[in-house]
């Protein structure tokens, strides 16, 4: 019987025997569909490692039928880990190598590139020591990914994501959050060019990024819907126009300390869900989707903007709200926006008036 992680295994085999219409007298006689639905349930896939071992059937069908694994739980020699698993797990659609501290050398990612073409998920952050070598494996070797997050891979240059743009075509989210060599303004016209399927990215802190990158993105992925630019600090009203007007299905926007904002910018997002109404309508009437326009803002430390402004912003989009338990509207380092409220405000200073009325 195995040990270790073994133990939390045994007792998912025993929840799961129920409804089994024979008799299983060993491990190997689990059937591949059960012992996989086993597998699935696991939280701690450190015990797929160990199932793995147990016989040589129970090796093939972990091989040919997980399609997600989670690395988080090694704290130690996950690279020798990678090296050793991906070449079994062939199959893997999501795969998560995010660290406490970086662990993980180029070696591993080519590995995992060479043997894990229909990867769509993967999960990078704080991998400190990659190069831009493993973006170019994965370029070449994993076209489908849909999701990338290589937040705080400080080494990555802007050529080798404008590369993996290039090949990497169905990208729908990208975090490139402290990506701080790597997102630059010629590197988001390739991702603009390239990714036309983008639904959310995060730039959090690249501070090399500027209107000529974020135009390129408003213009090249209209299916937009959260963008994360805090502390990109070079950006100007004109970046906002931009998604304002070409992206009609932004929902989150992030400007946490860009301070070049004023007035014309939040007048323009307050202006989009009218004047882009009628595309709005053309493009989902025939689907369930329901347009609900900007849901989340961060505009903390814009200390440029005024309260009309962003007042006509709240008028504009219901769902922005400043009131306590609900902050979708951030405004904090704005003392000059106190006197802005949400629609909730109102509709308590009118049912407070009604109550008087009433009382008199």
């Amino acid at each position: 019987m195995m040990k270790g992680g073994g133990d939390e295994l045994e007792v998912r085999f025993d929840n799961l025997m129920v409804g089994v219409g024979r008799v299983i007298r060993d491990w190997n006689e689990i059937p591949m569909e059960l012992l996989l639905r086993i597998v699935s349930l696991l939280d701690d896939h450190r015990t797929v490692v160990v199932a793995s071992a147990v016989c040589l059937g129970w090796r093939h069908a972990l091989s040919s039928g997980l399609t997600h694994f989670s690395f988080s739980w090694c704290k130690n020699n996950m690279n020798n880990l990678v090296n050793s698993l991906a070449p079994k797990f062939k199959n893997l659609r999501s795969l998560s190598l995010r660290q406490d501290k970086p662990q993980l050398y180029d070696n591993a990612l080519e590995t995992i590139a060479n043997n894990c073409h229909d990867l769509e998920d993967l999960d990078l952050s704080k991998s400190f020591k990659l190069t831009d070598q493993s973006l170019y494996a994965l370029a070449h070797g994993c076209p489908n990914l849909v999701k990338l997050n290589v937040s705080g891979c400080s080494s990555f240059s802007d050529n080798a994501l404008a590369d993996l743009s290039g090949y990497c075509r169905k990208l729908k989210v990208l975090n490139l959050c402290g990506c701080v060599k790597g997102a630059s303004d010629s590197a988001l016209k390739a991702i603009g060019y390239n990714c036309s399927q983008l639904q959310s990215l995060n730039l959090g802190w690249c501070e090399d990024v500027g209107d000529a990158g974020v135009m390129s993105l408003a213009y090249g992925c209209p299916d937009l819907r959260a963008l994360d630019l805090c502390g990109c600090v070079l950006i100007t009203d004109e970046s906002v126009i931009a998604l304002a007007n070409n992206c009609l299905h932004l929902s989150s926007l992030g400007l946490y300390y860009c301070q070049n904002l004023t007035d014309r910018a939040i007048y323009a997002l307050a202006q989009s869900r009218l004047k882009n109404k009628n595309q709005v309508w053309d493009s989902v009437k025939s689907s369930s989707y329901k347009d609900e326009g900007l849901m989340k803002l961060n505009i903390s430390q814009c200390t440029a903007l005024t309260p009309p402004a962003v007042q006509a912003l709240c008028d504009s989009f219901p769902a922005l709200h400043t009131c306590p338990g609900r902050h979708s509207l951030i405004i904090s380092g704005c003392l000059n926006l106190t006197s802005v409220h949400c629609a909730c405000a109102f509709q308590a200073h009118r049912a407070v008036k009604t109550v008087t009325h009433q009382a008199y």
